[in-house]
């Protein structure tokens, strides 16, 4: 591969770690204050109406009918974990909740292409031990229990992980449709639960202006993900984008005064150094 495109994905890939590392401080932050999954339904709303008018007003081509398919299966597994993920960012630690699902969410799709292109070599088998070492430093606890939120914060990252496979197997069809319709997967995935659990009113004025500029952000990094796994290749994209956690822990230590203890900062430091190995080539 060339320089270009790998300086391309890089760029791309850190991109959206800012966009979806604001988005993701923004939703754990006004979750706490709203009900998650009705907060997401307006999140992906909110993007949703601003993809598909970036797509229509540049006459993107619209995807096949097996596309748009793996599409909507991504955004309904993407949407459901984004929903638990803001929940469990709102419960618990950003500071611990997000490193769990990054990792988990870039080793799955490792592991993947494990099975389907041979085992990956040392740097990648040693980021794996580096990344299970990080995540027990992060979840322990001085009284041997759990922080809060750890739990929700793991069917997130595999949520997450089932959203990269799908958008990788929707192929090469348009950054803006991809972000269209995985926006109207995770709507509908969420609307449905939404009205399930009978929860219309658990949202503020002020908090639907929040969910809607989270959801342009997020759809944001959902574009430039694409980018850059189009130019590249998927596990390098899934894992620069994966470092998103270390911009929501920045935001929540400047803004809500997060404090980690030692052992958890060396289990972040650990965490986050995993993710560009699990996948290394």
């Amino acid at each position: 591969m060339s320089a270009a495109p790998q300086v391309s994905t890089a760029a791309y890939g850190l991109a959206a770690v800012l966009a979806w590392g604001t988005s993701d401080f923004l939703g754990g932050w006004a979750t706490r204050r709203a009900n998650a999954f009705l907060y997401t339904t307006v999140v992906n709303l909110g993007g949703l109406v601003m993809v598909v008018a970036l797509a229509s007003a540049t006459h993107a081509p619209f995807p096949s009918g097996r596309s748009a398919a793996w599409m909507l299966a991504g955004g309904i597994s993407g949407g459901a974990a984004l929903a638990i993920f803001y929940r469990a960012l709102s419960s618990g630690r950003m500071g611990l909740t997000a490193p769990v699902a990054a990792v988990l969410s870039a080793a799955i799709p490792a592991i993947f292409s494990m099975f389907t292109e041979g085992v990956p070599g040392r740097i990648p088998l040693l980021g794996f031990v580096l990344a299970a070492i990080g995540l027990w430093l992060i979840t322990r606890t001085e009284d041997g229990g759990r922080p809060e939120g750890i739990g929700l914060a793991v069917l997130a990252g595999l949520g997450f992980a089932g959203f990269y496979l799908c958008v990788r197997k929707a192929g090469d069809a348009s950054p803006l449709w991809i972000a269209s319709l995985t926006r109207a997967g995770g709507l509908i995935i969420t609307a449905m639960i939404v009205v399930l659990i009978g929860k219309f009113r658990d949202i503020t004025p002020s908090g639907i202006r929040w969910a809607v500029l989270t959801g342009c952000i997020d759809s944001l990094g959902t574009i430039l993900f694409v980018h850059a796994s189009q130019t590249g290749r998927l596990d390098e994209a899934v894992v620069i984008s994966s470092l998103y956690p270390a911009v929501t822990v920045l935001l929540a230590r400047v803004f809500l005064k997060e404090h980690l203890t030692r052992w958890r900062f060396v289990g972040l430091i650990a965490a986050l150094a995993a993710v560009p190995m699990i996948a290394a080539q």
